[in-house]
C-alpha cells in the first residue's frame, strides 16, 4: 500500500482523539465520502488503523454507528518516523483489542464532544488549541495536579481533555479561553457519603479547589478556565447542576449540557451553570 498525503492526515486524526468514528473521520477531512470510507478501509486492513473488538457488541446487537477506529501498529511507526509525532506506545493492536466496551464509549463521547468544537471552530474561523498545541509538554497526561480539599484531603484531578479557543472579541483582541473537558455517561454516582470513593460531587470539588488556590495559574499560566461537562440526558444534567450549585464558591466556573449539543453550533448554544435556571455561552 502506498501511503497518500491524506492517509497521514487520517492517521494524525485518529491519534489526536484516540478513536474516532468513520463518519467523524469523513466530517473531519471534508472530502468525498465513498473516497474516505475507500481509504479506511485499507489503511485498517494493512496494519495502520484498528477497529477496537469492545464495539463487536454493539453491532452484534444490531446497532447501525458507523465503524470506529484507532491507531494501529503501522500507524503508530508513521506518526514517529515520518511525520516525527512521538508515539510512546509500541503495541497499538494490543492495546486496542483489550479496551473493554466502557472505556470505549466514553473515550468516543469524547471525541463527540472535540469533533463537534473542531467543526464549529471552521465554521467560524476560530483556531481550536489542543493540549500538545498549549506550550506545555506533548502528552495529555501533562494535565495531571492534585489539590487539598476539606481536612486536608488530597484528590487528583485528570481531565479528559484540555483545549484553547482562540477567537477575536468585539475589539477585534485576540482572546484565548481555557477548557477542562469531563465527558459523563452518567455510570459514575452523584454524590457518595465517602470522598474516598469516586463520584461526580468530588470532581466538582477538585476544580473548585483549583480554582480557589490558583493551581490554574501557578502551574498552566491560565487566567480563567471553564469546566464543560457533557453527560447522557436532562435529567442527569439537572442532578449535576444541583449538586454543583451546593458548592461554596466556582458555581460559574462549570458548564453542563446534554448530548442533544453536539447536534447544533456547540459554540452558540447555551449550557447550564452550576446555579440552576442560569445559562451561559461557551465564549460569554
Amino acid at each position: 500500500m502506498q501511503l497518500t498525503g491524506r492517509d497521514r492526515v487520517i492517521i494524525q486524526l485518529v491519534h489526536r482523539h484516540r478513536f474516532l468514528r468513520s463518519h467523524q473521520i469523513v466530517a473531519l477531512m471534508g472530502d468525498s465520502p465513498q473516497q474516505i470510507l475507500r481509504r479506511l478501509k485499507l489503511l485498517y486492513h494493512h496494519g495502520y488503523l484498528e477497529r477496537p473488538r469492545a464495539q463487536l457488541q454493539y453491532y452484534e446487537r444490531g446497532g447501525s454507528k458507523s465503524i470506529a477506529y484507532g491507531l494501529g501498529n503501522k500507524g503508530g511507526t508513521c506518526l514517529t518516523n515520518e511525520l516525527g509525532i512521538a508515539v510512546h506506545h509500541d503495541s497499538w493492536d494490543e492495546k486496542n483489542h483489550v479496551i473493554g466496551r466502557v472505556y470505549l464509549e466514553h473515550a468516543l463521547l469524547v471525541a463527540d464532544v472535540m469533533v463537534a468544537i473542531e467543526l464549529a471552530c471552521w465554521k467560524r474561523g476560530f483556531r481550536l488549541l489542543y493540549e500538545n498545541q498549549l506550550g506545555f509538554q506533548t502528552e495529555q497526561q501533562t494535565f495531571r495536579w492534585k489539590v487539598k480539599i476539606r481536612d486536608g484531603m488530597k484528590l487528583g484531578v485528570v481531565p479528559d481533555r484540555v483545549f484553547a479557543l482562540q477567537y477575536p472579541d468585539q475589539s477585534d483582541q485576540s482572546q484565548r479561553v481555557y477548557f477542562f473537558l469531563e465527558a459523563d455517561r452518567g455510570t459514575m454516582p452523584v454524590v457518595r457519603r465517602n470522598l474516598l470513593q469516586t463520584s461526580f460531587h468530588r470532581k466538582l470539588l477538585s476544580y473548585e479547589a483549583t480554582w480557589n488556590q490558583n493551581i490554574h495559574r501557578s502551574r498552566f499560566g491560565f487566567n480563567r478556565f471553564r469546566v464543560l461537562t457533557v453527560t447522557t440526558s436532562a435529567p442527569r444534567v439537572n442532578s449535576l447542576v444541583q449538586t454543583c450549585s451546593q458548592l461554596k464558591s466556582g458555581h460559574g466556573l462549570f458548564l453542563f449540557a446534554d448530548q442533544s449539543i453536539l447536534a447544533g453550533d456547540i459554540l452558540s448554544a447555551k449550557w447550564q451553570t452550576g446555579r440552576p435556571g442560569e445559562t451561559a455561552g461557551l465564549l460569554g
